[in-house]
């Protein structure tokens, strides 16, 4: 499923994209590695596409990724509603340069505006 293992076990790695999907949905926008943000990119396209068929099992489907009630009801009746007539590219990603400490390629993700 996932791609990259960035230098993380399987479970902190897939809590920690979880928790980077539930706060770029929260928030609209996350500065991260450009490593991290090119998976939550990814992750975050299947679950607007998920969500814009707003059923029952869809609804299951994202509450069990997302883990958050809230999040997924702002997810099913205000974000899958603006990107009903887009086919994809709900995120955008843009470089911000190497961090100071260590050097790391930084990346902002955001949700495309509509």
């Amino acid at each position: 499923m996932y791609v990259r293992k960035l230098n993380k076990a399987t479970d902190h790695r897939l809590a920690l994209l979880k928790n980077l999907v539930r706060f770029l949905l929260q928030k609209g926008k996350i500065q991260t590695t450009f490593a991290r943000a090119k998976e939550v990119g990814v992750l975050t396209e299947k679950i607007i596409t998920k969500s814009k068929c707003n059923t029952l099992h869809n609804r299951r489907n994202v509450l069990a990724f997302l883990d958050d009630e809230t999040v997924v009801s702002s997810l099913f009746s205000e974000i899958a509603p603006k990107f009903s007539q887009r086919n994809g590219g709900y995120t955008r990603i843009n470089k911000l340069g190497p961090r100071r400490g260590d050097a790391a390629e930084m990346a902002l993700i955001e949700l495309m505006p509509v």
